[in-house]
């Protein structure tokens, strides 16, 4: 079975190559990455909260706000950025006093064309049978 980049189920995700051009140190190229999205994301969205975690084992989160966590999942040279509703236990808690999972949602597609302005170099256009993922390049807005 083949295997794509990961992401969070339900999320907003943008994709993107990791271009490394001549070098060969992609951990450098990923960590400029990670710097980018970071430094992006807090500038269009100041809600965010630098936060280090993981959802699983494939999915890092880089920020947090109230209601998503914005995030990096990489797999063969293929970025997955997502936006997706929290998911931890603070969050459920709080959920349960004062209800937070619609306005999240409600949230997300707030800013998803912005997000995916923002990150979007690829678009995702079907997927093989074995999982395998297929994308075009996203038409440029110059």
């Amino acid at each position: 079975m083949g295997h794509s980049v990961s992401y969070p189920t339900g999320s907003l995700v943008a994709f993107r190559l990791l271009d490394d051009g001549e070098d060969d140190d992609a951990d450098w190229v990923y960590e400029c990455l990670v710097g980018e999205i970071i430094d992006t994301t807090m500038a269009a969205f100041p809600s965010f909260e630098p936060f280090n975690g993981w959802r699983g084992r494939e999915d890092r989160i880089l920020l947090r706000n109230a209601f998503a966590d914005c995030g990096i999942s990489i797999y063969c040279g293929l970025a997955a950025i997502w936006l997706a509703r929290r998911d931890d236990a603070c969050f459920w808690e709080a959920d349960f006093c004062h209800p937070r999972a619609a306005r999240a949602r409600y949230w997300i597609a707030q800013v998803a064309p912005r997000f995916e302005q923002m990150f979007g170099e690829l678009k995702m256009v079907g997927r093989f049978s074995n999982g395998e993922a297929i994308f075009e390049r996203q038409k440029s807005c110059i």
